[in-house]
């Protein structure tokens, strides 16, 4: 089975398209509005902004956690999470072998919450 897409409620299109547009480094691959639809292709998986949606919680990959929580919190997004490592991966069962997980948590445009995660080595430089 393959994740298809992901939906996150968004108010404001054009606010949420420029918060992910910056967050992503590119631009939305499709808006339908008329009735309120916005799409980013994320390595084949869709992320939907849409005005009908609920408030979810997705978890993007990131070079390094803690770098990009420091750019992003300069450009005044919210961090409500501050970059932590959650587990050492052992073996290659949920990441990969010998990293350790870090995750941070900020909020989007539209309110909802983001996770954002990146596996470094055990000296703490990306993986």
């Amino acid at each position: 089975m393959k994740l298809t897409q992901i939906a996150l409620h968004a108010e404001d299109l054009d606010r949420a398209a420029e918060f992910y547009s910056a967050l992503l480094g590119y631009a939305p691959a499709a808006v339908f509005d008329p009735p309120g639809l916005l799409f980013f292709d994320l390595d084949g998986v869709r992320l939907l902004l849409e005005r009908g949606a609920p408030s979810s919680l997705i978890y993007l990959n990131v070079a390094d956690v803690r770098s990009c929580v420091a750019e992003l919190q300069a450009r005044g997004v919210e961090v409500v999470g501050a970059p932590h490592v959650i587990f050492h991966h052992e073996d290659a069962r949920l990441g990969p072998a010998g990293t350790d997980e870090w995750m941070a948590f900020i909020r989007d445009s539209e309110g909802n919450s983001v996770g954002l995660v990146s596996h470094s080595s055990g000296a703490g430089t990306p993986a």
